[in-house]
């Protein structure tokens, strides 16, 4: 049965005030959420989108895993829109999310905005998610050479992210993993500021913990201007074991998540 083995590590960085990155990982599902471009109430997005993602994972594991992301993503959106109908203050507030779950066969990735998913194998890695930015777009319509678009000053600019508002479009992707690959998830704040060779590079550590440790601090080396969240993730085949996990960033703050109940509620 495959399921994850990992770590993760989340950090203030050096300039925010506040950390308003999200994560979760344990055996079956990992998330990353980030808090979108410094927008109100950040932190309220990106944890309760991490919550109500890995709850439900949690909820629903065994059943269809491409079924629970696009339910749980459903929810996680219902949430933020209660959480912005209950407080206008927070009215904009949104997210990134990537994540990743299984049922113990299959392995499902979702994603929307600029956090970023890799997968290792064979120690070659590549990018498995697609970045929802400007300087994405740019690069797709043959507008920017794929090599300038590390650093680039319109790098932070996100076309898509999960609010309280309309639907938006979220990417939903089976696959193809087996044991031994290895999985990153993490946000802007560590490939903003760390090329993938050194990602990579990092990577090849044996201990997932130190491997997520090591990119956290290459991240602050390098300016650390940004939330910093790295969660390293081996995938291995092994006996079921309870799928509870570890919460990261301001998702460990039960302050920042939109009660669910508030949904059904206003209903």
């Amino acid at each position: 049965m495959l399921r994850f083995s990992g770590a993760g590590v989340s950090d203030v960085g050096r300039v925010r005030p506040h950390n308003e990155d999200s994560a979760f990982h344990g055996p079956y599902v990992a998330v990353v959420a980030d808090g979108v471009g410094g927008a109100a109430a950040g932190e309220v997005a990106s944890a309760t989108a991490a919550y109500v993602v890995a709850a439900t994972a949690l909820a629903r594991f065994g059943d269809d895993p491409t079924q629970v992301l696009v339910a749980a993503v459903e929810h996680a959106h219902a949430s933020l829109r209660a959480g912005v109908a209950a407080d206008e203050e927070r009215s904009g507030m949104a997210t990134t999310l990537t994540a990743v779950l299984t049922d113990g066969s299959r392995v499902v990735l979702g994603h929307v905005g600029d956090s970023r998913a890799y997968l290792v194998r064979d120690g070659l890695m590549h990018q498995i998610s697609q970045d929802h930015t400007y300087v994405q777009h740019l690069v797709d319509t043959g507008q920017l050479d794929p090599a300038e678009r590390f650093g680039h000053p319109w790098s932070n600019v996100v076309l898509r992210s999960l609010d309280g508002g309309a639907d938006q479009a979220f990417d939903v992707t089976e696959l193809e993993v087996r044991a031994g690959d290895r999985l990153l998830l993490s946000s802007d704040g560590l490939t903003d500021l760390v090329r993938d060779d050194r990602i990579a590079e990092v990577l090849r550590l044996t201990d997932p913990h130190s491997a997520a440790a090591v990119l956290t601090q290459s991240a602050l080396l390098a300016g650390g201007k940004d939330n910093i969240t790295a969660v390293v993730l081996d995938v291995v085949d092994g006996p079921l074991v309870v799928g509870d996990g570890r919460l990261l960033g301001a998702l460990c703050d039960v302050r920042n998540i939109v009660d669910p109940a508030a949904v059904h509620s206003r209903a």
